[in-house]
């Protein structure tokens, strides 16, 4: 007798949706539901069936597809994002425009100038764990996971440093999702939407004839719209906004998940740590690829709206409907990784979706790996016998469709000098 559908979408799934993903994979591989916003939306669970559907190009990224209903006007994105105009973004749009923008952006996130924002990176890391080294305890969402990506991607953007705390205070608000006041995230995209727009306005004031090394990202688009890109402001504005937005949100829930899994494995966490006290790099590198693939910072992927008749997993999926692809349930499925539900550091044939696949496939991956492997080495170093503060059973995560990452995460450790 087979077992009924999980309810997905309860406070019991975020803890732990994998084992309703196992159900969907088996039974119901593309499955027309009903979110809790209300909207209806295909969700694709198998590997084969993912990969497929990030790739195609039938299924837009374009809201503007969407054949919703007036209730669901709006629901499918960024709380606020419409209103502040900063829709024109690389998650909204599709090529030429796409292809466009992103090869302006593209240059921020070369090999190359990764490499020489990774001493920045380790600076951040080793300041964040000064900041609590001595107190033997610490939240580490709040007091490090979050505030890592914040600062780092706003010395990419180029926000001054005066500025960043601001920046910390909107990206705060957006992050809670449902655990802050009501109107919440969408008054903070309003605000950075306008901080946005006077910073760019300042930049191009005083930008130089010529580009120096480094130039940040903002500088570096505002250039290129000078010199016949035709990148209006609001593009301009939406890809910092969605740099931000992206970049830092992601980076939080792999720090955060990756710790956590990390806790809670101790024979693979010990393997990592005998590993880096020889100066290893190999078990770091690809042990990063595995949290993501086991537990990854994003649940499900963005936004797509078919354009035309698709057949995805054997379902008939009709223009204007709406698709996401459950990254989640695709990196645990047996047949495509060996078993999938174990923790493994060293896994090697690993092509996770963890980072999307296609046109899609996240630009800022780069760094997000180097600030993860930065992150989780610079804490197992520095605070060899970390460990949870709280039982298992007593993590919350946070609610919101797309990502998946804790609310909090309390440890205790032996306290160090600095």
């Amino acid at each position: 007798m087979t077992a009924p559908a999980p309810d997905l979408f309860t406070w019991e799934f975020a803890a732990d949706p994998y084992p309703a993903y196992a159900w969907l994979r088996e039974h119901e591989p593309v499955r027309r539901t009903r979110l809790p916003s209300g909207v209806e939306a295909w969700l694709v669970t198998r590997y084969g069936d993912a990969k497929q559907a990030l790739a195609d190009p039938r299924l837009s990224k374009n809201p503007a597809h969407h054949d919703e209903p007036a209730h669901a006007k709006g629901k499918t994105g960024i709380p606020g994002e419409r209103k502040a105009e900063l829709m024109t973004h690389l998650l909204n749009i599709d090529p030429p425009d796409h292809t466009r923008l992103r090869r302006l952006v593209s240059k921020a996130f070369t090999p190359r100038r990764v490499a020489e924002f990774a001493p920045r990176v380790r600076e951040l890391t080793d300041r964040l764990i000064d900041g609590f080294a001595e107190r033997g305890e610490a939240d580490l969402i709040h007091e490090f996971a979050f505030p890592l990506p914040i600062y780092a991607i706003c010395d990419l953007l180029g926000v001054p440093p005066e500025d960043q705390d601001d920046f910390r205070d909107w990206a705060g608000m957006m992050i809670r999702h449902g655990g802050g006041p009501r109107g919440g995230v969408a008054r903070s995209v309003k605000k950075m939407r306008g901080y946005l727009a006077e910073l760019i306005h300042r930049k191009r004031e005083a930008l130089p004839a010529e580009a120096g090394p480094g130039e940040d990202l903002i500088s570096g688009l505002i250039r290129a719209s000078d010199h016949g890109e035709h990148l209006t402001e609001n593009e301009a504005a939406a890809m910092a906004f969605i740099l931000l937005f992206a970049g830092f949100e992601t980076t939080v829930n792999l720090i955060g998940n990756g710790t956590y899994a990390l806790l809670t494995h101790p024979g693979q966490r010990a393997r990592l740590l005998e590993s880096l006290a020889a100066g290893e790099r190999g078990l770091l590198e690809t042990g990063v690829e595995e949290l993501l693939r086991y537990d990854g910072p994003v649940e499900l992927a963005t936004w797509r709206f078919a354009t035309e008749p698709v057949a995805i997993g054997g379902q008939h999926i009709e223009p204007g409907d709406p698709v996401l692809v459950v990254l989640a349930a695709a990196d645990r499925d047996p047949e495509r990784f060996a078993e999938p539900d174990t923790l493994d550091l060293a896994r090697r044939d690993n092509q996770h979706l963890g980072y999307g696949h296609g046109i899609h496939y996240c630009l800022g991956a780069p760094l997000a790996r180097l600030e993860g492997q930065t992150a989780l080495a610079g804490l197992l170093n520095r605070l060899p016998d970390l460990r949870l503060a709280v039982d298992e059973s007593e993590l919350r995560w946070r609610g919101g469709l797309i990502m998946r990452g804790l609310r909090t995460l309390p440890v205790e450790f032996t306290p160090t000098g600095r």
